[in-house]
């Protein structure tokens, strides 16, 4: 199947003509719609009491895998009246987030350790720290990829379920439109059979970023024409690039 019509399950760009997929989209002429699948929503300060047994004031350092888990642990540190101490240890998943971090903290103030997109570089870098008590800021719907690998070198922690995934009403799309959908995460997938649960892929493509979103999709029975990242492809548009240059000039 030719493709010609692209649902990625991302908010559009701001400006769509200079970022990556605006290429792409002009060298294929494709026609491309960006809607995101789900929303995040932060536990409330009583939600939070409920769900987790935890005080924030008892740990010594925090791991944030998400910019999601750094703005809901400083909301909740302020609607529950808890002082954050500068002597307070982040270790982040990427330095991406690490910088994020800016936007509670001073940064060059506070004792900050970041990874590589790795997981276990992370792991390895909090193990040089184990006598530190470890918070970790999650989602509802997180997977345990990061925790059994804290529980395999007998980390101290505990996980605080801080926001959870909401579905978007998609109801509006009309998926017969498309030949490729693309997702990013596992909560889009989620979404996509939640608003359309007699969606058969058919003849479709499915492209899907990172191994989370890849794992959930094989899972939900949908075969993947496109993944990124990988040597080759490490942006989606990247690899929509590639596939496209061999299916749509066989067609």
């Amino acid at each position: 199947m030719k493709i010609k019509n692209v649902l990625i399950s991302q908010p559009k760009p701001a400006e769509l003509e200079k970022s990556p997929y605006g290429e792409v989209i002009k060298k294929y002429c494709l026609n491309v719609d960006f809607h995101k699948f789900f929303r995040i929503e932060g536990l409330s300060s009583i939600d939070f009491r409920k769900e987790n047994k935890v005080r924030i004031s008892d740990y010594t350092a925090v791991i944030f895998t998400s910019k999601h888990g750094v703005d809901n642990f400083f909301r909740l540190a302020a609607e529950l009246r808890t002082e954050i101490p500068e002597s307070m240890k982040y270790f982040c998943s990427s330095e991406a987030t690490a910088f994020y971090l800016q936007k509670y903290i001073q940064y060059r103030k506070r004792k900050i350790f970041y990874s590589s997109q790795e997981l276990h570089d992370l792991v390895d870098i909090i193990r040089k720290h184990k006598t530190e008590k470890y918070l970790l800021p999650c989602s509802a719907e997180h997977n345990n990829e990061l925790s059994d690998m804290l529980d395999q070198h007998k980390i101290t922690y505990i996980k605080a379920v801080m926001y959870r995934t909401v579905s978007e009403d998609m109801g509006f799309l009309d998926l017969n439109k498309y030949e490729l959908l693309v997702f990013f995460s596992p909560s889009g997938i989620k979404s996509l059979f939640k608003n359309f649960p007699d969606f058969i892929q058919g003849e479709k493509a499915v492209g899907v970023f990172g191994p989370t979103t890849a794992t959930a999709a094989r899972e939900a029975g949908l075969n993947i024409m496109v993944e990124a990242p990988s040597p080759t492809a490490p942006s989606m548009a990247k690899a929509i690039e590639i596939y496209l240059a061999t299916n749509n000039k066989a067609k």
